[in-house]
């Protein structure tokens, strides 16, 4: 067979895996799955070795995948656990979780430029980061794995991943509401790093835009960063101290953002994990009061959604990759029988 077959043949058995079981497949589909769908062809080899039918598959632990198919990195076997955990709980009528749907590549490049942190995207390619990856990243990952050291940055990824929980890891989701205000300004907890720059040049501030670039400052940390008032956007921005008059310009637009959140934002502060997101850091709630996007007193606040770490304490990683959404129709919405070891 050509190489040219052989990887039509392998695209052909990656098909598979979107309508068969996991415990139906045969070893040329495990293959394909390792190569394709999971994009780590570089495992090929020792999966063909060793792993000859989706029922093995389903039964590796994370010994297995370390000692047994020469997986040493420990993000590279969680990626591999997560994603045979959402096929094991897809089996039935259930489908894949929408987590499933972002691939590593679309994390390392669209999502972290969205996010304003581009300068990540090799440490997220060399990790192989997908959707499900990203739901289980906690503060201690971000430094200890993909050697991520700036605290306002791990916050500002930590913020956009709750985000993505909020809307249940809808791609189409986000983006339709991305598009509906990219001329106006509205649902700020949405914008991209560069749709925030838009507004900063919008309000008469342009001279500083371009001092957001790789500052990971996007609509989340905005509406959802208790720290990030108008003294920390302002200094993000460069705007001198002694500047009084273009602070208060700042503070005065800030809070014409200050918009109520949809349903379904109000209803994700009831999620456990939105609470965990933060429980390992322990982050205080500290100058409330002073943004004015944080002028939301009611019960349904998103300050409420960060507070919650207080109640939950410092949870077991097992809780903090629960709840990956499904898609529609879908009964099952946690992982209980995931275990990660590799840490």
């Amino acid at each position: 067979m050509s190489d040219g077959e052989e990887h039509l043949d392998r695209l052909q058995q990656a098909e598979l895996t979107r309508t068969t079981c996991m415990s139906l497949w045969r070893a040329g589909v495990v293959q394909a799955w390792m190569e394709v769908v999971m994009g780590m062809p570089m495992y090929i080899q020792a999966c063909s070795e060793n792993v000859k039918s989706g029922k093995v598959l389903l039964g590796l632990t994370d010994e297995d995948l370390e000692l047994g198919l020469s997986i040493g990195n420990p993000i590279h076997r969680r990626k591999i656990r997560l994603a045979i955990e959402d096929y094991r709980r897809a089996e039935g009528e259930q489908g894949l979780s929408k987590a499933s749907e972002m691939d590593h590549h679309w994390v390392s490049t669209s999502w972290l430029s969205d996010v304003g942190l581009p300068q990540y995207c090799q440490t997220f390619q060399t990790h192989l980061v997908d959707g499900r990856v990203l739901n289980s990243l906690s503060r201690r990952d971000l430094e200890k794995f993909l050697n991520i050291s700036d605290y306002f940055h791990q916050t500002s990824i930590l913020l956009a991943i709750q985000l993505l929980q909020m809307l249940g890891f809808d791609k189409e989701a986000l983006q339709t509401r991305r598009t509906k205000c990219e001329n106006q300004n509205w649902d700020p907890i949405v914008w991209t790093c560069h749709r925030v720059m838009k507004w900063i040049r919008d309000i008469d501030l342009e001279e500083f835009s371009d001092n957001l670039q790789g500052k990971g400052i996007h609509g989340a940390v905005i509406a959802l960063d208790q720290s990030f008032d108008t003294e920390a956007f302002a200094k993000a921005l460069g705007i001198p101290s002694n500047k009084h008059m273009l602070q208060r310009h700042l503070f005065e637009e800030i809070k014409l953002l200050s918009v109520p959140f949809s349903n379904a934002e109000r209803s994700a502060d009831a999620s456990p994990v939105a609470g965990s997101r933060f429980a390992d850091e322990r982050l205080s709630i500290r100058r409330l009061g002073k943004s004015p996007l944080k002028l939301r007193a009611n019960s349904h606040s998103v300050e409420r959604v960060l507070g919650l770490h207080s109640s939950f304490g410092s949870l077991p990683r097992e809780a903090r990759v629960q709840a990956i959404p499904r898609a529609k129709g879908s009964p099952v919405h946690t992982f209980k029988s995931v275990e990660i070891t590799n840490v």
